[in-house]
């Protein structure tokens, strides 16, 4: 498939059509997105305690597949399970911290269940949140490069779960952190945590534990799709009360500028993965250049 819209200017200017993929290529990555939302769907019925509300609506299913579609085309809809997967149990996740939980007390629980189940503990009776983590978990361990790569997913789970504690704390507290603090808290997306499930499901036996510049690289893509993230849902974020880059002090053209700087270093990153991990660099930079375009337009979530 051809290559996305570059990332590297600030405007985010819309593709040219020329270098638009063809008709045929969009319409078979369609079609593994239809088959991933299907499961998606399967996965909301299966946990319905934890997908019941309101914003989790027909077009979060369907959008969710198409960026994982669409960020990796050579990927069958099995291949892709676990990335769509995991995005959801996020997504439920982040609605239980954002706007269920009420004490420290709960989220810190809610915390600490989500991270002695990852670790091999069985879930609490009637908890579709860590319920549906164990299942996540227990399809994990069957890669043959979960003894390397377990760790660095659960290390990822922790690093998403202590980011979303410390968002909550700011939002209850009423304290703006400053913009620093707010982008170097961006493991709250949690796009790494999915980045490593993913990479866990699709890896081969051949994986050796040591430094890690794949996961250097994704936790880079994850600070650009941050501000992406920002700028497009800004209107959203005022409505529901939730905290933007845009409520912290920068213009919008500020932001922008942060996000091309930001996505020049992860294509640096990127680049050296090419030669030994093509699939892996193209999932990464394909994810950034998704979101560039779809936050233009659109946001994930329904309405309240």
């Amino acid at each position: 498939m051809t290559a996305p819209c570059d990332l590297a200017s600030s405007d985010l200017a819309p593709c040219d059509l020329a270098s638009a993929a063809t008709a045929a290529e969009c319409g078979a990555v369609c079609a593994v997105a239809g088959q991933s939302q299907r499961g998606m769907r399967e996965w909301a019925a299966a946990y319905p305690e934890l997908f019941a509300a309101k914003p989790f609506d027909p077009a979060l299913y369907s959008t969710l597949s198409l960026a994982m579609a669409f960020s990796g085309p050579w990927f069958t809809a099995e291949q892709l399970r676990m990335a769509n997967k995991a995005t959801l149990w996020a997504f439920g996740l982040d609605w239980l911290v954002d706007y269920v939980v009420t004490c420290p007390q709960e989220v810190d629980d809610l915390a600490r269940r989500c991270l002695e189940v990852a670790g091999g503990a069985p879930p609490l009776p009637g908890d579709d949140l860590t319920r549906m983590l164990a299942d996540i978990r227990d399809e994990l361990a069957a890669s043959p490069a979960f003894p390397v790569l377990g760790p660095v997913w659960r290390e990822e789970l922790r690093r998403m779960l202590a980011a979303m504690l410390e968002e909550w704390r700011w939002k209850t507290a009423k304290v703006r952190p400053t913009f620093e603090e707010y982008l170097g808290n961006a493991d709250n997306l949690g796009f790494s945590f999915v980045f490593a499930a993913h990479r866990l499901h699709t890896a081969g036996p051949d994986v050796t534990a040591g430094p890690d510049p794949i996961t250097e690289a994704g936790r880079a893509v994850q600070r650009v799709i941050r501000l992406l993230n920002d700028l497009g849902t800004y209107e959203r974020d005022v409505t529901w009360g939730d905290l933007n880059a845009l409520l912290l002090g920068p213009t919008r053209p500020e932001v922008e500028r942060h996000v091309a700087e930001l996505a020049v270093r992860s294509r640096e990153l990127i680049a050296p993965l090419r030669a030994d991990h093509p699939e892996v660099a193209g999932y990464l930079e394909r994810q950034m250049d998704f979101c560039a375009g779809f936050y233009r337009f659109g946001d994930y979530w329904g309405t309240l």
